[in-house]
C-alpha cells in the first residue's frame, strides 16, 4: 500500500521565512532513499542542501528553480509504503562528525562532500558523482555553484553566455570576470566613432540605462535587519585616533618566530585580542536588550562577529568562545573564517549568537565610520585604516602608523562613560601591547 507524503519547506535556522530553490536534485519518477540531497536552496544566511526526509518515489514538485519559497509551503511530494511505519517529522540522523563533514542544516544531517562533488542515492546504493554528471540530470542548466550563480545574478550575466573553464565544466569566479571585462572592452567608449555617429535620441536614451535587481537572499536581510537595528537601539559613536606603530612593531617580531610561522598574523587579530581584553572589565558592552523579559542580559561569554564582505552580500560570522582563544588560536580562527566567507561557504551556525563586533573598513582604504549595530548586540568596532603621519612622540614631531578606531553601541545598554572607558582600554593596548601580558 502507497501514499502520498508532502513535505513543507521547514524553518531552516534563525526565523528565517522563505528560501530560493537553486537546484532539483531529483525529477518526478524518481526513486528517493531516507536523507537523499534532494534539492539545494538559498536562504539569506546560507546555501542549504535539504535532505529526503522520506523514502519513496517522487510525484510531484511544488516549485521551480530560481523561485522564492515559504516557510511552511508544499515543497515536494514522495509516495511511500508503509504510512504507519514512518515518522511524519524530518529525520535526525546520528552520524559521525569528522573534519569532513560540516552541519549544514541543524535536525538535518551533514553535508559530507563540497558543491563541486555531490552525494547522489540510487535504491539502497549510495555513488558519488562529479559535478560535471549534473549535466545530464539537467540538460542545459549552465554548471555553476550557488555563489558563483549569486554573482552572475548580482551582475546581470546569462551563465550559458560564459566560457567555462571549471574542472568539472562549470563556471567559476574568474570565468565571470573575464566574461564582465570582455564585455567592457567590447562596448564603445564615448570617444568612439561609433558613438560620435549615434543620433541624439540614441544618446539620450543610452543615458537613461537602467539595472533592476530584486531585493532578496542576503541583500534583503541585511536591509531588513539594519533598518530594525538603527530604529529600534538608539546609537552613539565614538572615535578616537591612536597611535599602535608599537602594535605593528609586535606583529612583525610574532611573525618572525616558529610560534606564529604557519599563522598569517595581521593587525586586526591584535585588534580582536585589545577587544577581548578590554572586554573583562567593561561586561556591559557584550550584553543583550531582552525587550520581552525587560531584563538586560549580560554576555560571560564572547562570540566575536567579523563583519565580511561575501559573494553574498554583507555577513557577519562569528567567533565562537573568542574569549578563551590565545593569540595564535585567534588568528587562526580569524583566517579561518574570512576564507570561509570568500568563498561563501558561511553556514547558520556561523552567523547565529553573536554577541559583539568588528567591522574592518581599513582594508578599503577608509579611515573612519559610525557602523550600525548588528541587531541584538550592544556594541560594534570599527577599524579604520593604517596610514604613516606625522606624530608627536617622546616630546618630538616623527612619522608614526596611526589609525582610527570607532565605537558604536546601545545607549540602552551603555552609559557614555562605560563606552568611552571601554575604547580607550582598546586605544591603549593598542598603543602599549606588552599590556596585555600584564593584562591577559
Amino acid at each position: 500500500m502507497h501514499t502520498v507524503k508532502t513535505f513543507l519547506l521547514p524553518d531552516l535556522g534563525e526565523g528565517l521565512t522563505d528560501a530560493e530553490l537553486l537546484t532539483w536534485m531529483v525529477e518526478i519518477g524518481d526513486t528517493v532513499a531516507l536523507n537523499q540531497i534532494i534539492a539545494e536552496v538559498e536562504t539569506a544566511k546560507a546555501s542549504v542542501e535539504l535532505p529526503s526526509p522520506y523514502a519513496g518515489t517522487v510525484v510531484a514538485l511544488h516549485a521551480r528553480e530560481g523561485t522564492t519559497v515559504n516557510v511552511g509551503s508544499r515543497f515536494i511530494d514522495i509516495s511511500v509504503e508503509s504510512p504507519d511505519k514512518i515518522d511524519s517529522s524530518p529525520p535526525t540522523p546520528d552520524l559521525p562528525h569528522t573534519a569532513d563533514r560540516t552541519p549544514v542544516l541543524v535536525g538535518y544531517g551533514v553535508a559530507e562532500e563540497s558543491t563541486s562533488r555531490r552525494r547522489r542515492k540510487v535504491g539502497t546504493g549510495t555513488v558519488t558523482a562529479p559535478l560535471v554528471d549534473r549535466q545530464k540530470e539537467f540538460p542545459g542548466r549552465p554548471l555553476a555553484s550557488p555563489p558563483v550563480r549569486f554573482v552572475a545574478k548580482e551582475y546581470g550575466i546569462d551563465l550559458a553566455q560564459v566560457n567555462a573553464t571549471g574542472i568539472h565544466g562549470d563556471v567559476t569566479r574568474d570565468d565571470l570576470e573575464r566574461h564582465r571585462n570582455t564585455a567592457s572592452a567590447e562596448r564603445p567608449t564615448p570617444n568612439s566613432r561609433e558613438s560620435i555617429s549615434q543620433a541624439p535620441s540614441a544618446s539620450i536614451s543610452a543615458a537613461r540605462e537602467e539595472e533592476r535587481i530584486p531585493i532578496k537572499g542576503v541583500r534583503k536581510h541585511t536591509a531588513a535587519a539594519m533598518v530594525r537595528s538603527a530604529f529600534t537601539a538608539p546609537h552613539v559613536t565614538e572615535f578616537v585616533t591612536v597611535d599602535i606603530t608599537p602594535t605593528l612593531e609586535l606583529l612583525a617580531r610574532l611573525r618572525e618566530t616558529k610560534h606564529f610561522s604557519d599563522v598569517r598574523l595581521t593587525p586586526l587579530a591584535l585588534v580582536a585580542k585589545a577587544l577581548l581584553v578590554a572586554l573583562r572589565t567593561n561586561p556591559s558592552l557584550n550584553s543583550h536588550w531582552d525587550e520581552d523579559a525587560n531584563e538586560i542580559v549580560v554576555k560571560r561569554f564572547v562570540n566575536l562577529g567579523i563583519a565580511a564582505a561575501t559573494p553574498r552580500g554583507l555577513m557577519v560570522p562569528n567567533i565562537k568562545n573568542a574569549h578563551t582563544l590565545a593569540l595564535r588560536d585567534l588568528a587562526l580562527a580569524l583566517s579561518d573564517l574570512t576564507t570561509t566567507a570568500k568563498e561563501g561557504k558561511t553556514g547558520p551556525l556561523d552567523l547565529s549568537e553573536g554577541t559583539i563586533t568588528i567591522t574592518n573598513i581599513g582594508v578599503f582604504g577608509v579611515d573612519s565610520g559610525t557602523p550600525i549595530l548588528n541587531p541584538g548586540e550592544a556594541a560594534i568596532l570599527c577599524f579604520g585604516s593604517i596610514r604613516r603621519q606625522p606624530w608627536e612622540h617622546q616630546g618630538e614631531i616623527a612619522l608614526r602608523s596611526v589609525t582610527t578606531l570607532s565605537l558604536s553601541f546601545d545607549h540602552r545598554l551603555v552609559d557614555g562613560e562605560q563606552g568611552s572607558t571601554f575604547l580607550s582600554a582598546i586605544a591603549h593596548i593598542l598603543s602599549d601591547p606588552l599590556s596585555l601580558i600584564a593584562l591577559s
